[in-house]
């Protein structure tokens, strides 16, 4: 039976998600990376020191005991010269009155040494001689012959006269650390041999590990104390900061009553004091203006209603002589179809100010209903078709999709399409609009594009300003009153969509409405790209 994998642990997953939240903390808080750096360059700072007091003991150690080897290894060579002079200076000399001497040497060296480690004594004939009598090479239980090296020996071998001592670091069983110490010695009537003591510097080894272990011990615990003593200090530090934080961000949620506590009469609090100044001139100021601002939208609102009654009287006078236009003279002909074209151009500029005021009060509620956006834009076009014609314009829709319902204010919705139809035709020269329709899981989107004069790239940031034109010296001929882009690019935010424009002198001007399919949720990536394609391809392809 085959056992299926296990899927629940990925481990470079989950590295990578540790790494990540290490990185989000690393940038999130200040504390942490405080003590993040405290204990970094503290943990480098500890191990530099530890590591030369370590390299500074070891040294010390290793420089004691080698001067003691040193020491006690040349009074054995001094002992050992002494009783080979001594006992062989008038005696005929035998092969056994040889070994015999350097069984006593041996003894004699092994129950003088004082030093702790000593292991073993070895006499060796130095190679390359002819003398009358050889004395056999003798060497202690359990020398470690290995460890006497031919570098040591050819040392040792030519140091002649015999008047120093050579010593070489080795490696004994078990990796434990060792001294070879050689010296030279001359036996009468039978040449030079060499004298080697071998010590075992385990001892020492085990007090290094000892003090290594001490100070690696020290350095942990005295990194956690820098530690603990950086978070203490970061926390005191950065507690006013987080306060201070906290404050200006519900300062920016309008509560413009919270202050910083003061205490004390340090930095902190001079912060606090700084901080708290700022925060009251702030709120002077953002309660003068709004004042201000409610003043001045009241002013527009009662401008605007004072207004309605007597533009009511003069529209209905002006229509009384707009209908009775053609019994008068040329000249009072042409002045009742001006007062007439300008009383209605007033009252939609009255109603786009209110309209203004009530989005700068923020007092606008969207009435939100099930709407096919497809008949909505069919049946603003066919209103629009006939100022279309009038001006040479050929009026044209393209609906790829967006047949779904969806919620929309509608009285809204034919705003924009009023406003952005009756701009394609003032500004189209005569050519073809075309107001193209589709839509996507996400969103519904329409474009309005015209070929006409189009506008300049420094000017495009400017089209929704409030009664901004981009060619002051063009009449406005279908009575617009500046506003109306502003107003579109309003109602489009409240409906969580978004209003773009793209333009080029002398190719044309394309306005993009996107809209999302349900409310409170994001458009995402629009069904209508931004630059438009060719109008007349376009219609081409769809059959226009």
């Amino acid at each position: 039976m085959r056992v299926p994998a296990l899927s629940g642990f990925h481990p470079l997953t989950y590295l990578r998600t540790v790494a990540d939240r290490v990185v989000r903390l690393w940038r999130a808080s200040l504390q942490w990376r405080t003590v993040a750096i405290a204990v970094v360059l503290s943990g480098l700072a500890v191990t530099v020191v530890a590591s030369y007091m370590s390299v500074s003991i070891g040294n010390n150690l290793f420089s004691s005991r080698l001067d003691g080897v040193l020491a006690e290894s040349s009074r054995a060579s001094n002992l050992a010269q002494s009783i080979f002079d001594a006992d062989l200076a008038t005696a005929d000399t035998t092969r056994t009155d040889l070994e015999s001497l350097s069984s006593v040497v041996g003894g004699t060296i092994r129950s003088s040494t004082t030093s702790p480690g000593g292991i073993g004594v070895a006499i060796l004939r130095t190679p390359g001689q002819t003398t009358p009598v050889i004395m056999t090479p003798s060497t202690s239980f359990g020398f470690p012959e290995h460890v006497i090296t031919a570098s040591l020996r050819e040392s040792v071998a030519t140091n002649i006269p015999a008047d120093r001592v050579w010593w070489q670091s080795v490696q004994l069983a078990e990796s434990s650390p060792g001294l070879a110490v050689g010296s030279l010695l001359s036996v009468p009537n039978a040449g030079f041999y060499e004298l080697y003591l071998v010590y075992d510097l385990g001892d020492t080894q085990q007090t290094l590990n000892f003090v290594q272990q001490t100070l690696s011990i020290g350095a942990v615990l005295l990194v956690i104390l820098i530690a603990i003593i950086s978070y203490v200090v970061a926390r005191l530090v950065v507690k006013p900061v987080r306060l201070a934080a906290d404050t200006s961000q519900r300062l920016a949620a309008g509560e413009l009553e919270v202050r910083i506590p003061e205490k004390g009469e340090d930095v902190i609090a001079t912060l606090a004091r700084s901080f708290n100044g700022m925060a009251d001139s702030l709120q002077r100021q953002i309660t003068r203006l709004a004042e201000l601002s409610r003043v001045q939208q009241r002013f527009v609102a009662d401008v605007s209603h004072e207004l309605r009654t007597p533009l009511t009287t003069i529209r209905l006078a002006g229509d009384v002589l707009y209908d009775q236009r053609e019994t008068f003279e040329p000249a009072t002909q042409r002045s009742a179809e001006l007062l007439h074209n300008q009383v209605q151009r007033f009252e939609v500029l009255l109603a786009d100010l209110l309209e203004v005021s009530r989005y700068d009060a923020g007092a606008i509620e969207l009435e939100l209903e099930e709407t096919n956006l497809v008949r909505l834009v069919e049946e603003s076009v066919e209103s629009m078709q006939l100022i279309a014609r009038e001006r040479g314009s050929d009026l044209r829709l393209v609906a790829e999709g967006g047949y779904s319902p969806i919620e929309v204010d509608a009285r809204r919705i034919r705003r924009i399409l009023r406003n952005l139809i009756g701009n394609a035709i003032e500004h189209g020269e005569g050519k073809p609009v075309v107001v193209t329709i589709d839509s996507n899981e996400t969103a519904v989107a329409l474009t309005v594009q015209d070929q006409g004069v189009g506008i300049s790239a420094e000017s495009i940031p400017r089209v929704f300003d409030r009664f901004w034109r981009a060619d002051p010296s063009r009449q406005r001929t279908l009575g617009g009153t500046g506003l109306g882009l502003a107003i579109s690019l309003e109602d489009a935010a409240l409906h969580g969509g978004s209003l773009d424009v793209w333009s080029e002198l002398g190719v044309g001007t394309c306005f993009r409405l996107v809209l999302p399919r349900e409310q409170g949720q994001p458009t995402g990536e629009p069904p209508l790209a931004l630059p438009p394609p060719n109008p007349l391809e376009q219609l081409e392809v769809n059959g226009g």
